[in-house]
């Protein structure tokens, strides 16, 4: 299928972001990160999708675009942008909806604006299991 594995795809992502962090810093507009991370991975040769719009079904009626992926990479891994103070419970809880109502099991939330990456790095997952 050639898809990598999401948790190798995961630790891709996050060395990628911490090296952007050191270079960047904290500070700009999540745009900003979410473009040089894309555009990091795909030359890496990894596919990104960025802004990919998802439409929702509900009680007999459909959404078209209803809400955006900020990045979906390698069609398996939801990734979510920010740049803000600190990381709330309530954005874990808006990725884990994303990956819900994608069927998508693993996510990543990336706060670029600590003081160093790893204290801005969430993963959440929805019936995620290793050995598949």
């Amino acid at each position: 299928m050639g898809l990598i594995d999401v948790d190798r795809l995961s630790g891709l992502v996050v060395d990628e972001a911490i090296r952007i962090h050191r270079e960047l810093g904290p500070g700009l507009l999540e745009s900003v990160y979410e473009t040089v991370l894309a555009g990091a991975l795909i030359r890496r040769g990894i596919k990104v999708d960025r802004q990919k719009p998802v439409d929702i079904e509900y009680d007999g009626l459909s959404f078209p675009a209803a809400f955006r992926i900020d990045l979906l990479v390698d069609d398996q891994l939801i990734l979510e942008i920010k740049s803000i103070e600190s990381l709330k419970n309530v954005h874990a809880k808006q990725l884990l909806t994303y990956l819900r109502l994608t069927g998508n099991s693993v996510g990543l939330l990336l706060n670029f604006s600590g003081e160093t990456m790893k204290e801005g790095i969430r993963r959440v997952v929805n019936n995620h299991n290793r050995t598949q």
